[in-house]
């Protein structure tokens, strides 16, 4: 039985691929930089055996997994391919893996984790489900006829699948290292959608998707009154959201979410279109609805003295004016202060304006340095920049973290995708 080898195995994509595998009894291993990694800890729970990076470690009868963040010159996959062993990459491994599932793709600039995550855990309620979650969570099923899926569109990378069913949450611009503008983040997710053999449900509230063509039904779900799937009635409080769902203009069953803000409605409303389409029972979708515990870095609340710390993986104006919302809801009568890490130079040049004023809607907003990408030229943009265009703003050090205690029976939001846990982390430590 061959040995399945990840080059890159704590990458959160090849983590949870790994740990799908491990579930549907193949035998995996893998290598990775000594580094401590969060992804590693579900990966050393399974059992999953992991190397440092050596070209000894590769040996006839395994079958290499090789992750987009490693060159072919890596001395791992150098020796692979001397060896004659198949080198696969992840992207292309997964687009084949599918293929023996119904498979079911989440894609969008933003909530893709979060909608991915509750999807899997609705569908797992009804029938065998195999997920992989961006934030390095796999679960395999060797009874699975679902795969739920996190698609991502960095680089184009979701062109490799080929899914029965894709998810669209929104079309944003971000990743400005690498798409030129929203137009073409657009083509990608034109592109990606000849791809999709059954259906599409996409958020008809998002212009982009409006405009989407494809040669499987498109299904649109939101508030607006033209979507097929719409929330009507929408009632929230500090507990949670309760909505009314009309398909089509006529009522169909009332839902309610123990998460906050709209972006966890339209989430919701994605997983109730998808599981209508599937004929899964609406009872099981409410209760599985509500007994979501939610995704790691979306949201993840502790209580910490007079304080509730929220980490969250905001790192785009979109996400952060998103998860101050939801704070308000669940919180309406504490201050909301906000502890943001810019990630990537490029990002925060193109979004300055933007970032300041989702920013400005926190009560108190603190920042720490920008978090650069290795393939960065940083220029001459510094984190004062954005700190100029944010009334009272002020720079975190690590190292000085203790004003944030200042702030008694507050909420405070640690924001970014980058290293913003180490802040949280000398925080924490401080009180």
């Amino acid at each position: 039985m061959t040995i399945y080898h990840f080059v890159g195995i704590k990458g959160s994509g090849m983590s949870a691929l790994a740990q799908v595998l491990h579930d549907m009894n193949y035998q995996v291993q893998g290598s990775d930089f000594e580094k401590h990694f969060f992804t590693q800890v579900a990966l050393e729970k399974s059992g999953i055996k992991i190397l440092p990076f050596k070209k000894e470690n590769i040996h006839p009868g395994m079958t290499v997994i090789a992750g987009n963040a490693y060159p072919d010159t890596h001395e791992e996959i150098e020796e692979a391919m001397k060896l004659g062993l198949p080198v696969v990459r992840y992207h292309r491994f997964l687009g084949d893996f599918m293929k023996n599932f119904t498979s079911i793709a989440v894609t969008g600039a933003h909530g893709k984790t979060s909608t991915t995550g509750l999807l899997a855990h609705v569908m797992r309620g009804a029938k065998p489900t195999s997920f992989l979650i961006g934030d390095g969570t796999g679960k395999g099923d060797e009874e699975a006829e679902y795969f739920v899926f996190e698609a991502c569109e960095y680089r184009r990378h979701f062109l490799s699948y080929y899914p029965d069913y894709a998810i669209m949450t929104n079309i944003d611009f971000d990743h400005p290292d690498y798409f030129a503008n929203v137009e073409d983040v657009f083509s990608a997710f034109q592109e990606m959608s000849w791809q999709v053999n059954k259906g599409i449900f996409a958020c008809g509230d998002d212009e982009q998707l409006q405009k989407i063509q494809a040669k499987v039904p498109v299904v649109f779900y939101g508030f607006g009154e033209e979507n097929d799937f719409q929330a009507r009635n929408v009632v929230k409080t500090t507990e949670g959201t309760t909505f009314d769902v009309f398909v089509r203009n006529t009522f169909y069953e009332t839902f309610s979410i123990a998460a906050y803000g709209d972006h966890n409605v339209l989430n919701s409303l994605a997983v109730i279109a998808l599981c209508h389409y599937e004929e899964i029972d609406a009872k099981i979708v409410q209760e599985q609805l509500l007994s979501f515990e939610g995704v790691k870095r979306r949201f993840s609340e502790k209580k910490v003295g007079s304080q509730v710390i929220i980490d969250d993986y905001a790192h785009h104006p979109t996400e952060i004016k998103a998860t101050v919302e939801a704070a308000r809801q669940k919180y309406p009568e504490k201050e909301v202060v906000a502890v943001f890490q810019p990630h990537t130079f490029t990002r925060t040049q193109a979004f300055l304006e933007d970032f300041a004023s989702s920013l400005n809607l926190a009560d108190k907003v603190y920042l720490c340095e920008i978090f650069g990408s290795a393939r960065e030229n940083h220029g001459k943009l510094t984190i004062n920049d954005l700190k100029d265009k944010i009334p009272n703003a002020q720079i975190l050090n690590e190292e000085e973290t203790a004003i944030l205690r200042n702030h008694e029976e507050s909420v405070i939001m640690f924001m970014g995708a980058g290293d913003i846990q180490k802040f949280q982390q000398a925080y924490e430590n401080q009180i």
